[in-house]
């Protein structure tokens, strides 16, 4: 794990990365990695999360800039820019049901081709997709998610990278860390080796590989 600055951690991110991001609704987003890759103009992201937000609110600056052309989220609902980007055929989106997402997300973080769900069946959701049949019942195979990048938010980071979320934070972060080849973390706390209890890490060190510098 190595310790850099924000423009240098957004630096290495290229023109048309996949980028997984934390939060739900922007809770839990890491707001100063999302307001570096605006400043930095980074284009043709695919952005794996849950939501795109609200216009001006978390990933909704990433929409708004028009940085995304590909969202693979469970709803766009309060962001009436990605509908309006999608409909005029600017940014593609791929609508997922919320727990299949995050399974898809998990699978990919634990080296598994794909999950098994009924979500969907019978509707026009399976259009196109494998289907199976398991003890009866009639499943699709939804592939497993993974990224170039998981952009990070933690409520606690020691100096060794382990990680601890507060509250609803927990969401979709950790499970992201554990999905892409690079993590990025931006924590609101870094404290000193031993202040995150053994049992409060939820993110150990040997997942993470950069962590922003507290300005």
């Amino acid at each position: 794990m190595q310790t850099i600055q924000i423009s240098e951690a957004v630096a290495k991110i290229p023109d048309g990365a996949s980028l997984m991001i934390g939060g739900f609704m922007a809770v839990g987003s890491p707001g100063r990695i999302i307001d570096e890759l605006v400043r930095q103009g980074k284009r043709g992201l695919t952005v794996i999360a849950n939501d795109t937000a609200m216009p001006g609110v978390g990933i909704g600056k990433l929409i708004h800039a028009r940085l995304v052309s590909k969202a693979i989220v469970s709803h766009i609902g309060l962001n009436p820019e990605t509908q309006q980007q999608m409909i005029a055929g600017e940014l593609q989106v791929e609508l997922v049901p919320q727990g299949t997402l995050i399974e898809r997300i998990r699978a990919g973080g634990y080296g598994l081709g794909g999950i098994l769900t009924a979500t969907g069946v019978g509707t026009l959701v399976e259009e196109g997709k494998q289907k199976v049949t398991v003890g009866g019942k009639d499943y699709l195979v939804e592939p497993a998610l993974h990224a170039d990048f998981a952009l990070v938010n933690a409520f606690l980071a020691d100096y060794l990278g382990n990680l601890a979320y507060a509250l609803t934070a927990r969401n979709f972060n950790p499970v992201i860390a554990m999905a892409a080849d690079t993590v990025i973390v931006d924590a609101d706390n870094i404290v000193p080796v031993g202040v995150i209890s053994p049992d409060h890490v939820m993110t150990p060190s040997s997942i993470v590989d950069y962590l922003i510098a507290q300005e």
